[in-house]
């Protein structure tokens, strides 16, 4: 017979930190039972996250205008919390072609946290408070903190530093707004519930957070133009074989010309998708595609629906170049 816990303090009063009485006998559970288990509780996520939506719009809008007016996204945490945010600026400028100073990823520990467990950096509140003047953060930046749990002294200090230095504020927890609060302009909280296994948010809480960020950065780049319909046509493109293939079936797609003729386009584009699909609907020039482009504010429809005779540049009479 199984002896009851007992009652703890501390974080113990934490939603992710309680025990889930759905998996109390995990470890006689056969391999299929916790499979079942763990599955069904992995499809409370998105349903959390959805509850979240308001918070997510809002942390949307604040990223948006940061980069419009050339400011940036930081994500900054400990341990799960700060891989996934390192993660998600690293995967920006490969698939958006965004300048990698857009999105950045602080973690608590510095980079040997990346690759091992470095526990006691999530206390260091002045190490954070550093690690944002070492990136001279300002009033054009949002900062988004991130503790699944809600109670990393690390991010509570980024983000009460942030917010002294004049950048606008983001706060990711699954824990409710009753059990921690925090001063910030977009309040994010995912409510996932306790863990298959207690208190190990790298589990449901950790998912939530990936899905969460995928959304704020790929709905924030959306906004930027960054993609023509739900095609990726602004990624980078000479990274590898792979982009380079991806960026010529977008050509396809977009423009339904044969394989041979996207590669075509695609080589006199330099590369970049964009320039490809406006030069092949409207039939301009590289030079031309480009500086349509630069008008209509990197947004590919918006290009397509402008009046080619508004956009072509200027002819010299004497050599027709």
């Amino acid at each position: 017979m199984r002896r009851r816990s007992k009652k703890v303090t501390g974080r113990g009063h934490l939603l992710t930190e309680r025990r889930n009485p759905r998996s109390r006998d995990l470890d006689a559970m056969p391999p299929a039972r916790a499979f079942d288990v763990m599955n069904a509780e992995d499809r409370v996520v998105p349903l959390a996250v959805a509850k979240a939506k308001p918070a997510i719009l809002h942390a949307i809008r604040l990223v948006s205008a940061a980069w419009q007016s050339g400011g940036r996204l930081i994500y900054i945490g400990a341990g799960t919390s700060g891989r996934l945010g390192v993660l998600d600026a690293s995967e920006c400028p490969p698939t958006f072609r965004s300048d990698p100073k857009m999105v950045r990823g602080i973690i608590a520990g510095g980079r040997k946290a990346l690759w091992r467990s470095v526990e006691g950096a999530e206390d260091e509140a002045r190490a954070a408070v550093r690690a944002l003047a070492a990136m001279r953060v300002g009033r054009r930046d949002v900062v988004m903190g991130i503790a699944t749990g809600g109670t990393t002294p690390y991010v509570h200090a980024a983000i009460a530093a942030a917010r002294r230095r004049g950048a606008r504020t983001i706060f990711f927890a699954c824990v409710p707004k009753s059990q921690v609060r925090m001063a910030c302009d977009a309040d994010i909280r995912v409510l996932t519930g306790p863990e298959v296994l207690s208190g190990s948010t790298r589990l449901k809480a950790g998912t939530a957070t990936k899905l969460v960020l995928n959304m704020i950065t790929t709905l924030s780049m959306v906004r930027l133009g960054k993609t023509y319909g739900n095609l990726m046509v602004d990624l980078n493109s000479y990274a590898c074989r792979k982009l380079t293939e991806r960026a010529t079936r977008v050509i396809v797609e977009a423009t339904g010309v044969s394989i041979d003729r996207a590669r075509r386009l695609l080589r006199e584009a330099r590369g970049r998708a964009k320039t490809a699909i406006v030069m092949q609907r409207k039939g301009l020039s590289r030079k031309e595609a480009e500086s349509l482009l630069l008008r209509c504010g990197g947004h590919v429809s918006a290009a397509l629906s402008a009046r080619p005779a508004e956009h072509r540049l200027q002819r010299s009479p004497r050599t027709g170049k």
